[in-house]
């Protein structure tokens, strides 16, 4: 039940960042939360943006312990991308 409170509150501070994330081409998806480690994934622009641990630290972490103080780090999970050839 409590996991299922820190999923919820993660999930309107994502709210709250994605409109940023979307006015340039990218997004943001919740993997999990594992303890008070929050896992997500960047998407669209924000994947091969040069700021975007800049944008996870300041931005998405600041935002999400905002909602959920009890969340020490916010992780990027790297999506694995196809190998051509």
């Amino acid at each position: 039940m409590e996991n299922e409170n820190i999923i919820q509150r993660v999930e309107k501070a994502l709210a709250e960042i994605r409109p940023f994330l979307n006015n340039d081409g990218g997004d943001i998806e919740l993997v999990s939360v594992e303890n008070d480690v929050v896992n997500v994934r960047l998407t669209g622009t924000c994947t091969d943006c040069t700021v975007n641990q800049m944008t996870l630290k300041s931005g998405v972490e600041m935002t999400v312990k905002k909602y959920a103080p009890e969340i020490t780090k916010v992780v990027n999970l790297v999506a694995i991308k196809p190998l051509m050839g």
